[in-house]
């Protein structure tokens, strides 16, 4: 017997955008096991500026490298769930860092900590300018906004935490440089001067880029699994081609929807990909500036939430179509 689970979509609002305004897509727990992680005593924080012969020497070869859409290269690190990170690499610099392992020194931004205490130590504003190269940016941040993922000024570097609104803890944690940040504009940004913008990327270099994105969507995901004390996720080729089709017929078609206008729902989909499984649920989304963001935007609504925690869901398909996304989660019957 088929059961489908059909889960919403998660669209942001999207903004008209004046000449000098852009406005951005509206978009304990440890292993029983003492972990040991290379350069387990540095501040993940302090990374930002170092060179990527140091982060060698700090924490070894990285377990694979994704090329992203910013210019920069993803040093991901994946030892296990708990040990989670990576590291963005642009010309022979660390420019970004994304934390999401409850292992990783962040201080003073500890994942897991309580999102009221965390407020209450530091402050956490609408808006956040700086002037960078002669030039001036301010991001505006929406109620919602600083509510799941504030963005805030600390030393010499920009941290935009990631709360998980369910739990009021945080989740994850971003740090960048001002010039990724304007690149990746997440939020309402007024500028005067010069916006940052990374070349075209070509047919092939969106290929690679999209099969990195769907990898760390999958890590990421089994990182949140693991912290509620479910059962990773297997990768699944087959779904993963059927979620790929889904997030390119909504790009090539203009559209939002679980439902293809002419490749049907889920179940057709899954069914014409020749997929056996006992239950199967969808989590869509669009515009997000990368797969971290989509993975913390979909923890943070209640429908795709259910996906990602359901303990029934055995493996994952993802397909990523540039700034598409699409995860379908199965049940495979013994």
């Amino acid at each position: 017997m088929l059961m489908f689970i059909y889960i919403g979509d998660y669209l942001p609002d999207l903004y008209h955008t004046e000449p000098s305004e852009v406005k951005p897509p509206s978009n304990e727990l440890q292993s029983e096991e003492a972990l040991s992680v290379k350069g387990d005593n540095e501040n993940i924080v302090s990374l930002v500026g170092k060179s990527p012969e140091e982060i060698i020497g700090l924490f070894g070869e990285p377990t694979r490298i994704d090329p992203s859409a910013y210019g920069y290269d993803w040093w991901v690190y994946h030892e296990s769930p708990e040990a989670y990170f990576q590291i963005g690499v642009l010309e022979n610099e660390i420019v970004t860092v994304y934390a999401i392992g409850q292992h990783m020194n962040t201080t003073p931004f500890v994942i897991g900590a309580d999102r009221k205490e965390l407020m209450s130590e530091f402050s956490l504003q609408k808006e956040v300018e700086f002037s960078y190269e002669g030039d001036f940016y301010k991001f505006e941040l929406s109620d919602e906004d600083v509510k799941t993922r504030p963005l805030l000024k600390y030393d010499d570097v920009f941290v935009q935490l990631y709360f998980d609104d369910f739990l009021g803890t945080v989740s994850s944690i971003r740090v960048m440089n001002e010039e990724t940040l304007i690149k990746q504009r997440p939020y309402s940004l007024t500028y005067r001067g010069s916006l940052y913008d990374t070349p075209p990327l070509s047919k092939e270099e969106w290929s690679q880029i999209e099969k990195g994105t769907a990898q760390q969507i999958l890590d990421i995901t089994n990182v949140i699994r693991k912290r509620h004390h479910l059962d990773l996720l297997t990768w699944h080729e087959e779904v993963s081609s059927v979620a790929y089709g889904h997030s390119k017929d909504m790009s090539d078609n203009q559209y939002f929807s679980h439902v293809s206008p002419t490749k049907g729902d889920l179940g057709d989909r899954l069914k014409k990909g020749n997929v056996q499984f006992l239950s199967a649920g969808e989590n869509i989304a669009s515009q997000y500036q990368d797969g971290i963001a989509a993975v913390e935007g979909w923890l943070n609504s209640e429908g795709h939430r259910k996906a990602l925690l359901n303990k029934d869901f055995t493996s994952l398909g993802v397909g990523v179509y540039e700034k598409y996304y699409t995860q379908n989660f199965i049940e495979i019957g013994m």
